[in-house]
């Protein structure tokens, strides 16, 4: 029965490029921060047996260069010892017991060092920071338990209690939660009224506008012209019209400042101090600093454990008692130390080339400050080095710079820019600069229009347009000139 189908097999050939586990495992080193690269270091010390880790006065560059040739020699003319083979039985088992403690010394002339005590209480200080956080659902879930409501109430309690959002409010109506749990309604807003008693204040709201009348109501010297604005003026408020709202609540313009200062002090986003902080932890790679009259760049290696091949394994070949599952075994475990080295090395060289060359290129801002920061592209870095674009696009990647005036990220050194009135160039990091700073010396009563700023701008030779300043202004998280108005 022909199915209609014609199968056949055919041989094709094509060019398909795929990246070595090597260099993915060297890219990788190249874009992780200094503490993203301690901790892969710390992991691949875990399973790795011929890796340790030195403290830094320990070992010099002389002895880790010799150790690497003569560890290439041994490797080299393994092949070709003459050694008599033994039996490995009992030593393999060994072998295996120094894997998973390879800190322990296994030989007499073996010159492993142990870890000091020093070193287990940094170690465990690293791992103890990093704890978790009590979620918003497990401090109110402890509040709800000891609130002694009764038992239906409680398994209300706990679903309205997973039903928060992450600001802690409440947006699926009543009826919604009944049809979708089961639970009688009045059940439902009973918790829903003991909820709103917990701390944080505000939780269990449906809305923010919701959230700040609620706290409004609860304190005990209640403003009602704040409570007044909330309730039927919010989209004013939103908008700050301060006029408006007086016209329309019939009271001075004074009075609703002092409104608005009250509603301002409130907490609209209950459940934000529960969330997952996403502020990383940074530490500077590179640190460029002036000492007497010369500018000096200096790396940190602070976070990067010093590594070294252990000696131990190395001795275990050059017997030439090991058999050939147990020299492969070595012989890998050995090339991907040698490799991890090698590639944090040439992270390190990168990374202060990279350094001395925004440097270079950013002179006037290290000897001046922001205001001078000038425009530059990773393509002329790249340039200057003789690698490609991509290099330094991954090797300033989640990297930190400490500088006379904070720690930047070392992207914050790239920036397009404009070129002035005069012929000069001028970043966009700059300008940005200089808008705030126009903006903070303006009289709150009449704000500097978007315009207006456009024309303080160019007094100062800077010829940028009026959507460009407000494209600015709002990264810059500065509100608009009517919310900016005071009274």
């Amino acid at each position: 029965m022909n199915s209609g189908y014609n199968q056949s097999q055919r041989q094709t050939q094509s060019q398909v490029q795929y990246i070595a586990p090597q260099l993915r495992q060297s890219l990788k080193i190249l874009q992780s921060s200094a503490l993203e690269l301690r901790k892969a270091i710390l992991e691949e010390l875990q399973t790795n047996p011929t890796l340790e880790e030195l403290p830094l006065e320990d070992i010099s560059l002389e002895e880790k260069e010799d150790a690497s040739a003569s560890d290439e020699d041994r490797l080299d003319n393994d092949h070709s010892s003459n050694a008599e083979e033994l039996d490995f039985g009992e030593d393999y088992a060994i072998l295996k017991k120094m894997e998973e403690d390879w800190r322990d010394n296994y030989s007499e002339n073996a010159t492993l060092q142990k870890y000091t005590s020093e070193d287990e209480k940094r170690r465990q200080y690293f791992f103890d920071s990093l704890v978790s956080e009590t979620s918003l659902q497990e401090y109110l879930m402890e509040q709800a338990v000891l609130s002694e409501c009764n038992p239906d109430v409680l398994k209300a309690l706990r679903y309205l209690i997973g039903s928060l959002d992450d600001h802690g409010f409440l947006t699926t109506s009543m009826d919604e939660l009944a049809n979708a749990s089961g639970y009688p309604k009045e059940d439902l807003e009973t918790g829903v009224a003991l909820l709103k008693t917990f701390d944080p204040m505000g939780i269990g709201c449906s809305s923010v506008q919701d959230c700040l009348i609620y706290q409004l109501e609860s304190r005990e010297d209640v403003c009602p012209v704040a409570i007044k604005i909330l309730k039927e003026h919010y989209a004013l408020f939103l908008r700050r019209r301060v006029q408006e709202l007086a016209h329309k609540i019939g009271v001075t313009v004074q009075q609703i400042e002092k409104a608005l200062e009250v509603i301002t002090s409130l907490d609209p986003d209950p459940g934000g101090r529960f969330r997952e902080d996403t502020n990383r932890s940074v530490a500077p790679d590179a640190t460029i600093d002036k000492q007497g009259e010369d500018w000096v760049v200096s790396l940190n290696s602070d976070y990067i454990p010093r590594l070294r091949i252990n000696q131990t394994y190395k001795s275990l070949i050059a017997k030439g008692t090991l058999k050939d599952k147990e020299k492969e075994y070595l012989r890998d475990k050995i090339k991907s130390s040698k490799f991890l080295i090698s590639a944090i090395e040439q992270r390190q060289q990168t990374l202060e080339k990279i350094s001395w060359e925004i440097f270079n290129a950013q002179l006037d801002f290290f000897e001046r400050g922001i205001a001078h920061l000038k425009p530059l592209t990773m393509h002329e870095i790249a340039d200057k080095m003789g690698v490609h674009e991509t290099t330094i696009s991954r090797a300033i990647a989640n990297k930190f710079i400490k500088t006379p005036y904070g720690v930047y990220d070392m992207k914050y050194f790239f920036t397009s820019g404009f070129t002035a009135e005069d012929g000069s160039t001028i970043s966009n990091t700059t300008i940005k600069d200089k808008i705030a700073h126009i903006i903070t010396m303006e009289d709150p009563v009449k704000p500097y229009s978007d315009q207006k700023i456009v024309e303080m701008l160019k007094l100062e030779n800077i010829s940028v347009a009026r959507r460009t300043v407000a494209k600015y202004r709002d990264e810059l998280g500065i509100a608009p000139t009517s919310m900016r108005r005071r009274f």
